[in-house]
């Protein structure tokens, strides 16, 4: 039975921290017709406009979190994930697998956290680093929304986080499975989608801390 009681929470429910998924140095070097990843139409000018929520959070001293993924050279950490419409991506040692720091405005006090598989939590650190924020709220961007935004999204929401995912700063492999990510998330989180500009507005009244 539909849940007809249902609310809409606040863009930010206590700590909240900026999540910025696989928004790495590939996406502005190469320009090919033909990917290892499939990109939807407007992938690099969705993920530039994250820009602007990564710069609010460094100037209100709200955490950025930049989740990386990375696959060692043998490729013996691909697992089932080359299985599927995906090629070898995102190897150690390759300049295009760095996180796009020049784009993203990358600060000394931002995090990274590594990953080897499609959820930023499945065997990373990012649950004791974000316990250790005390972080309440993950705000996402980045890409694949269909993919790594949506997994993430589903193992932060089994682990109690609100979850906020700027759906103009996420981008999929096409638009049919990007847009069906978003509603996937929508359905778990009443209010999950929220717009940069409701993002950057709600970041107004966050209390600015000194970045460590």
């Amino acid at each position: 039975m539909a849940n007809l009681s249902k609310s809409e929470r606040a863009v930010i429910e206590g700590r909240p921290a900026l999540i910025v998924i696989d928004i790495q140095a590939s996406t502005f070097m190469d320009d090919s017709e033909v990917r290892a990843i499939d990109n939807m139409p407007g992938y690099k000018d969705r993920m530039l406009k994250a820009r602007a929520a990564i710069d609010k959070a460094h100037e209100k001293g709200i955490p950025v979190v930049f989740v990386q993924e990375v696959h060692r050279p043998d490729h013996v950490d691909f697992g089932r994930e080359l299985d599927g419409s995906e090629d070898v991506h995102c190897l150690e040692g390759d300049p295009r697998t760095e996180i796009a720091k020049k784009e993203m405005g990358f600060e000394p006090s931002d995090y990274i956290v590594p990953k080897r598989r499609y959820s930023a939590f499945f065997g990373t650190d990012l649950e004791i680093l974000l316990r250790g924020l005390k972080v309440d709220t993950l705000r996402l961007c980045g890409g694949l929304t269909d993919v790594c935004v949506h997994y993430t999204f589903v193992d932060a929401h089994q682990s109690d986080y609100f979850c906020r995912v700027i759906e103009d700063c996420v981008a999929g492999s096409d638009v049919e499975a990007h847009e069906a990510a978003l509603r996937a998330m929508e359905y778990l989180q009443t209010g999950a989608r929220k717009s940069l500009q409701d993002v950057l507005s709600s970041m107004e009244s966050v209390p600015s801390t000194p970045t460590a």
